[in-house]
């Protein structure tokens, strides 16, 4: 990997101009229209249940007329019958309704879940060079708390919004039919709704971006934190990283505050426009009942569907603020999804089917950064069965040349040739299967033992696996285990000492049948005495297989057929033990250094 000086990582949002909201509903409703018929039958649903709700305020307004104002008299049959048709269409609605929620519920569930997968295949095929660069909470952010809000943004608001939309074009036309002249007095206000819901959509969308922001880089610290634990109470750091975390969580809450007090301004504001409204139409609609135009039941009927006509419209606002959050959200997942995948395979690129192990570097350079180079002119040869060491102090690029060889990273100059083929030739996934690979950093998942170390062979039987084991000084451990090989490993291992890990992670490349083998300070993690017996395991093991081998212990690699020293990307001393020990040179120094 990278050293962290090459560049720091950087949250996915990056603080950007947000993308253009249009453009991302469309392209969130190209996931919404993969399964229209379950929106179509959702519609459907939404119609009836809200055309039924919208009979009762007319039947209501007969029931009124059922009461003869000033003469003491009620038609109580007709009062019971409208009363009767109201409960039963309430009833109709309301069910109709529930079923739209559960089918909303179940659509939006596989929405979200498309999303998540293809969330996570793209994570997949990103280049190793963007988890180099971006931090891993900031990368869960994105695959949880951002679809998450996706999700109840999807099984809440269109369903808010399908009925929004029925609720207010019924609502006017059943008011348009009892008064003309009541509609124009209510629809003055309707354009102040407007213009002040469209006004502070505008301000709350930047704000709504900020919060996934920062509530992103606060679950980057907390994992990188939790991951840290020992470290920091080794070193006391507890109140230092506590008052960090005050300060981050600060910053999340006030950006969380910003946004939700300006979208909680919103809806009273709105609702207040309304209430005037409804004011005014009261006003006017008891002298319109004075001149004898409008009976006592049009005008209830008229204030019932008047706010049906501006409860969805302050509904709105409220729905409106949770969209810009939505869409935010969606915007960080559509920019993850939008990143540069790893380079196809060249055309005509082939697998290696049978590999001898000849590696070729020439003229080789590279860097991370434009400005910055790391590796440049390097060239070495390993002939089929060398163990090639590489040695040198931190930055020097070690870890680089084997992100080079397995195409982690594509060399900006020269060439890297596998047999005589130049890797770039080679498809990705056949040269990768020509390494196995054991780093410093290891890394074991949620499974048994076996699981773990039969990983990246396919069809691995029991024999293959105990034999990898026993050659990685691994086996007798596993055989004291309760559950020997059907142990279930937490997650990382984290129920297992760190030199157990590694010595897994060792027994799994030993399994893998490949003819290059990289050791990137394998034994770190291993006292000294299981050190030697892994070397002396190593020997038998990776005959016939070429080897490349980082270290910084340089009694590791005494018997390395090759030694290749490193200093600023270049390397100034190559060859055996004993000559370097001869020459006296950076080799002799450091090599005394360690036993001085």
């Amino acid at each position: 990997m990278p050293p962290r000086a090459q560049g720091p990582k950087t949250f996915g949002a990056g603080g950007g101009k947000p993308q253009d909201a249009k453009a991302t509903l469309l392209r969130l409703g190209r996931y919404l229209y993969q399964y229209k018929w379950l929106f179509l039958a959702a519609i459907l649903l939404s119609m009836t249940s809200n055309v039924f709700a919208l009979v009762g305020p007319m039947l209501s307004g007969y029931a009124i007329d059922a009461i003869e104002f000033g003469q003491g008299h009620v038609d109580f049959e007709s009062v019971f019958y409208y009363a009767g048709w109201m409960i039963l269409f309430y009833i109709a609605s309301a069910l109709l309704s529930y079923a739209l929620s559960v089918l909303m519920m179940y659509t939006t569930q596989k929405i979200v879940g498309r999303m998540r997968k293809d969330v996570f295949e793209k994570l997949m095929k990103l280049p190793v060079g963007y988890y180099d660069r971006h931090l891993t909470g900031d990368i869960l952010s994105r695959m949880s708390y951002d679809i998450d809000t996706i999700n109840v943004s999807l099984s809440t608001d269109l369903v808010q919004i399908f009925s929004s939309v029925i609720t207010v074009v019924g609502s006017f036309i059943m008011m348009v039919v009892i008064s003309p002249y009541l509609v124009i007095v209510m629809l003055i206000t309707i354009p102040l709704s407007i213009l002040y819901t469209k006004r502070t959509a505008k301000r709350l969308r930047p704000l709504y971006v900020a919060r996934s922001e920062k509530l992103g880089a606060m679950n980057s610290y907390v994992e990188e934190m939790i991951s840290g634990q020992k470290t920091i109470r080794a070193y006391a750091q507890e109140k230092v990283v506590s008052d960090k975390f005050d300060t981050i969580n600060q910053a999340g809450a006030d950006a969380y505050y910003n946004a939700e007090y300006n979208a909680a301004v919103m809806g009273p504001t709105v609702n207040f426009i309304n209430n005037l409204s409804l004011a005014l139409v009261t006003v006017f609609g008891a002298m319109l009942f004075l001149l004898g135009k409008l009976s006592m039941g049009n005008i209830g009927s008229f204030v019932q569907y008047s706010r049906k006509f501006s409860s969805p419209i302050n509904e709105a606002a409220n729905i409106l603020g949770e969209l810009q959050s939505a869409c935010a959200a969606a915007e960080r997942v559509f920019r993850l999804l939008d990143e540069e995948e790893e380079p196809a395979d060249v055309p005509g690129a082939i697998t290696p089917d049978h590999v001898e192990g000849d590696v070729v570097l020439e003229n080789v350079a590279f860097r991370y950064l434009p400005d910055v180079p790391v590796i440049h002119d390097f060239s070495m040869e390993a002939k089929p069965g060398n163990i090639i060491a590489i040695v040198g102090p931190t930055g020097a690029g070690k870890t680089t040349i084997i992100n080079l060889l397995m195409r982690f990273y594509d060399i900006n100059d020269g060439s890297i040739r596998l047999d005589g083929e130049e890797i770039s030739h080679l498809t990705r996934s056949g040269l990768r299967k020509c390494f196995a690979m054991v780093l410093q950093d290891t890394w074991l998942f949620d499974g048994t033992i076996f699981e773990n170390i039969a990983y990246g062979r396919e069809g691995a039987t029991m024999d293959e696996v105990v034999a990898a084991a026993k050659a990685a000084r691994i086996h007798s451990y596993i055989k004291r285990l309760p559950q020997g090989y059907n142990t279930m490993i937490n997650g990382d291992g984290v129920n297992i000492s760190k030199g157990q890990k590694q010595l897994l992670t060792i027994a799994r490349a030993f399994l893998l049948d490949a003819k290059i083998l990289i050791l990137d300070e394998a034994t770190s993690n291993v006292d000294t005495r299981t050190e030697i017996q892994i070397q002396s395991a190593m020997q038998r093991l990776m005959k016939g297989k070429t080897c490349f081998v980082i270290a910084h212990r340089l009694s590791t690699i005494r018997n390395a057929d090759l030694i290749l020293v490193m200093r600023n990307g270049n390397v100034i001393e190559q060859g055996n033990h004993e000559q370097l020990i001869r020459e006296k040179g950076f080799y002799y120094q450091l090599y005394n250094s360690q036993y001085e």
